[in-house]
């Protein structure tokens, strides 16, 4: 019969996890300490530990190589419901079979044990660990997060981060390449939607003497620079077709070719990748490479939006004002009632523009406490990240055409009537928006439509939209 032993303090975790396990099989010890676990393990041998990280005395990272000491490298399972971005990493590091965040089901805890007590090879470990500067979360979906981080820094395999736009996918990065053993190399960050498709190529994998017009010397890519670090591929979506072809040969080979030259150059770089788009809907497009989004995606962290993580946006806005004072006097206050107000906005900027609302605060407040009348204008409408040029706008509206396509097909509902249904979702909103343009005049705007007059009445009268 395997032996389970419980480290917890709370009576309803203890007994939830002991009951688990004997349902499981298992024969259960509580303890509500390190140190009445440690006067146990020795003589119990356990197969599988739970321990949670806030314990009275000795706390349960710190116990971990002394459960060791003395019941040798058996797995154990890591319970928080405080953790953080260092929690997460330090018990990674500290070779943590599981990292569970609490409140948690006891489904997900029967797969870990199950898993715990299947053979299994040691796992390595490394102390030390420092916090992730701007990385302030406490939430139980940022401590998922974090988990995620943690394990994808233990290994080499390439990352691709998913958010909307301000919501730290950068921050996430740096994170992953400090606690990874590329820590010592170069991070090189790349925004692709910064490159245009004709300097892309050469950015990334540099030139040769004399390899195009202008290039009158040899130049080192970013991917040849990021060697024996990480390379940050932001908007990896905005990769042009002609790009996606050598990148995915440089990751397979390990080298790449400068334009112009016939001897690749090693590089021996991981690749942390991140857009706000789905892209796997661009890869039905066609527009992205499926063999390259298999390459990049091989492990994927999603970073939620700040809405979803309101009890973050006070200690967020708080880190921000100390940020800001850099050392200048003590940070300033938020009210009650200005951190009622924060949490109740929706941050379509995420938490990038929380920042620079704590920043206007500053300015306008000139001293004392930050008030609610010191805060910008809420913006009133969420950014679909259609931000960009023709050409993006329109790949990202044939992605997002494709999802819904892809729900009403599973509703049996739209059968027979999906083109009238796709009709009604895209026409009224360009017919109002040429009207607005043209000054409701209808023989102007079915001009600009391409539709006779007669027409744009009648589709106007079907949406019920007066001219």
């Amino acid at each position: 019969m395997p032996k389970l032993l419980v480290i917890d303090d709370e009576q309803s975790i203890c007994w939830g996890i002991g009951r688990l396990g004997k349902e499981m099989g298992c024969e259960v010890t509580i303890a509500a300490s390190a140190e009445q676990a440690l006067a146990l393990v020795e003589q119990l041998q356990p197969d599988v530990i739970v321990i949670d990280v806030r314990l009275p005395g000795i706390d349960g990272l710190t116990a971990m190589d002394q459960l060791r000491h003395h019941a040798g490298p058996v797995p154990i399972l890591v319970m928080t419901a405080y953790g953080d971005m260092s929690t997460a990493v330090q018990a990674v590091r500290n070779g943590a079979f599981e990292y569970i965040v609490k409140p948690f089901e006891l489904q997900r805890l029967r797969q870990a044990l199950e898993r715990a007590l299947t053979p299994h090879p040691p796992t390595q470990r490394d102390p030390a660990v420092h916090p992730v500067e701007g990385f302030v979360a406490q939430t139980p979906v940022m401590q998922e997060v974090f988990n995620k981080i943690a394990l994808s820094a233990a290994s080499d395999a390439c990352v691709l981060l998913h958010g909307e736009s301000g919501t730290g996918k950068e921050l996430a990065a740096q994170a992953i390449h400090k606690f990874s053993r590329r820590a010592e190399g170069p991070f090189v960050v790349v925004n692709m939607a910064s490159l245009s498709e004709a300097l892309a190529e050469s950015e990334l994998f540099g030139h040769v003497r004399g390899a195009f017009t202008g290039a009158e010397q040899s130049r080192t890519g970013l991917l040849a620079q990021a060697d024996g670090g990480t390379l940050f591929l932001d908007e990896v979506a905005e990769i042009p077709p002609p790009v996606q072809v050598k990148l995915l040969r440089a990751l397979e080979q390990r080298e790449v070719l400068p334009v112009g030259a016939e001897t690749p150059v090693p590089a021996d770089f991981r690749l942390v990748s991140a857009t706000h788009q789905n892209l796997q809907n661009i890869v039905q497009t066609g527009e992205f490479r499926h063999d390259l989004f298999f390459r990049i995606a091989a492990f994927q962290i999603e970073l939620p939006p700040l809405r979803d993580r309101r009890d973050d946006i006070v200690p967020l806005a708080e880190y921000f004002l100390r940020e800001l004072a850099d050392g200048n006097g003590e940070p300033m206050r938020l009210t009650a009632e200005t951190c009622a107000a924060l949490r109740q906005r929706a941050w379509h900027g995420n938490v990038r523009e929380l920042r620079n609302a704590m920043e206007h605060a500053l300015i306008v407040s000139r001293g004392g406490a930050i008030e609610t009348a010191h805060l910008p204008a809420a913006d009133a409408s969420p950014n679909y990240g259609l931000s960009g040029g023709a050409e993006q706008i329109e790949r990202r509206v044939a992605a997002l055409l494709i999802e819904w396509t892809e729900a009403r097909l599973a509703d049996d509902s739209s059968h027979g009537r999906l083109y009238e249904e796709l009709l009604a979702l895209v026409e009224p909103p360009v017919l109002r928006r040429v009207l607005e343009a043209n000054g409701g005049q209808v023989v102007a705007s079915a001009r600009v439509l391409g539709q006779h007059r007669t027409t744009l009445r009648k589709k106007l009268d079907e949406y019920d939209s007066d001219p």
